[in-house]
């Protein structure tokens, strides 16, 4: 598989299935804390399939754990 199949499946995949439906649930229940950690890690995980493109391991894993921590926090704030 080759890098840019994989940042193009990175963007369909983490970011809009899995973010989406954080968001979603942050709008239909109000939480804007929760909307909002899920579209900075949208964006986060969107922008994380650039350095895969361009071949740059160490801002990709920079962009990956900001991406976890703010879904983990989307998550937190969701659940409280």
């Amino acid at each position: 598989m080759d890098s840019e199949h994989f940042a193009v499946m990175l963007m369909v995949v983490f970011g809009s299935l899995i973010l989406g439906a954080l968001m979603a649930a942050g709008l239909i229940w109000h939480d804007k804390a929760t909307f909002l950690f899920a579209l900075g890690s949208t964006g986060c995980a969107w922008f994380a399939a650039f350095p895969v493109m361009f071949d740059r391991p160490r801002i990709y894993g920079i962009l990956l754990v900001i991406c976890v921590l703010l879904t983990a926090a989307s998550i937190v704030s969701f659940v409280n």
